[in-house]
This record gives structure tokens, C-alpha cells and sequence, in this order.
């Protein structure tokens, strides 16, 4: 007698359903993804059975085993089974045996599979993207890091921790608030000690006393 496996598969479990030729489900069972696990349901199935189960991440490993116990797999295309994409009531249950019905009744949309030099080639392939990816971030961040400057001024000087209030601040006379330029809006003046008391920059003891440099 003629059955009909659909698999719901999944990337820890899966759900497989067998159907007789006359469509009635015979089992219908969630199972972990191990061989062990699989080989008392499959294993027992005649050589030659249709096994039908949806292209999801990784089916590699379930077009060996089925090939290694002389099963038929078939892969669906997964965008163009509607009768599972449509359905209304949609759980692995369902989707397990809707992939039987129709693997019976001849209506399968099926993807190729391709053989296993070429499969073990995509790896490879999919392994390498990956590996220049990371390489090409780790380039680019490399590269960032050394073009990063401190932010300075059109004069190339960085940049004084003085508000522009504390820099148009009136200073007492004979203060040194051009030296200095960080006198401090109550006029206090920092020309005697190398730091200034306001704003911790240093004082400029090149330039002479005068007025306040003008606001830019």
C-alpha cells in the first residue's frame, strides 16, 4: 500500500504526517530533529516513499537522511504552496498534512534540490560573505577610529570651557583679562595664578592687559 509523508519542519522540531492512498492520516507526530529520533517512524516506510517537506533553513541535513533511508524527497517552494499560505486554520498539524494531500493528489509545487557538491559549495560561499562582512566592518571602524580629531576652532586652538558671557565679562582695571580671557562674570580676576579659577584653562601670559577680545 502506497503512503504519503508530508513534514512540517522546523529548526528544532518537526511534525510529520503519513497518509494512505485513500488520504486518511495514519500518524501524525511532533519530533525533535535527530536522526535517532526520526529513523523508528521513517526507517520503517517502504523504499521509494514520497517524503514532501517545505525549503526551510537548513534542510540539508533531512535531504541526507531521507536519501540515506532510499525515500523520495521532494522540496516544496515555499511562496507558492497557497493551500498553507491561505489556510484559514494553520498549525503544524494542518501544515503536515495539507503537505501530504497534496503530494498524493499530484499537486505539489516543487523546488529543485540540488545535489550535494553544489549544496556544499553555497556553504562554502555563504561562509566566505561572512567572513568579509565582518572583515569590511572591522576595516571601517578600524578607520574611523584613526581619522577621529578633537573638535577645534577655524584657528586650529581648541576650544575655551568659558561661556561667552565669562568671556565678555567686565573685569576690574588693571586685570590681565586679555591674557587670560576667562575672567569670570563678577569681574574676578586670574592673573595671578597659571590657572584659571573659573573655567580650570591656562592663562596666556604672552599677550598683554587690555580689553576683552570681541565676541565671535
Amino acid at each position: 500500500m502506497s503512503v504519503y509523508v508530508g513534514m512540517d519542519v522546523h529548526r528544532k522540531r518537526s511534525q510529520v504526517a503519513i497518509l494512505d492512498q485513500t488520504g486518511d492520516v495514519q500518524r501524525n507526530r511532533d519530533v525533535p530533529n535527530d536522526p535517532a529520533e526520526l529513523l523508528p517512524i521513517l526507517g520503517g516506510l517502504p523504499a521509494g516513499t514520497p517524503v514532501a517537506f517545505e525549503a526551510a533553513y537548513g534542510w540539508g541535513w533531512l535531504v541526507e537522511l531521507l536519501e540515506g533511508l532510499e525515500l523520495e524527497p521532494h522540496l516544496v517552494h515555499p511562496s507558492r504552496c497557497k493551500a498553507i499560505a491561505s489556510a484559514r486554520l494553520k498549525n503544524d498539524k494542518v501544515d503536515a498534512r495539507t503537505l501530504a494531500q497534496l503530494l498524493r493528489a499530484d499537486l505539489l509545487p516543487e523546488a529543485w534540490i540540488a545535489p550535494q557538491p553544489v549544496r556544499d559549495l553555497r556553504a562554502l560561499l555563504r561562509h566566505r560573505v561572512s567572513l568579509v562582512r565582518l572583515s569590511t566592518a572591522a576595516m571601517r571602524a578600524n578607520s574611523r577610529a584613526r581619522t577621529a580629531r578633537p573638535a577645534t576652532p577655524s584657528g586650529g586652538r581648541p576650544r575655551s570651557r568659558c561661556s561667552a558671557r565669562s568671556r565678555t565679562s567686565a573685569a576690574p582695571a588693571g586685570c590681565c583679562a586679555a591674557a587670560c580671557t576667562h575672567a569670570t562674570p563678577s569681574g574676578s580676576c586670574c592673573a595671578a595664578p597659571t590657572t584659571c579659577s573659573s573655567c580650570g584653562g591656562t592663562r596666556s601670559p604672552s599677550k598683554p592687559p587690555g580689553r576683552l577680545p570681541p565676541e565671535r
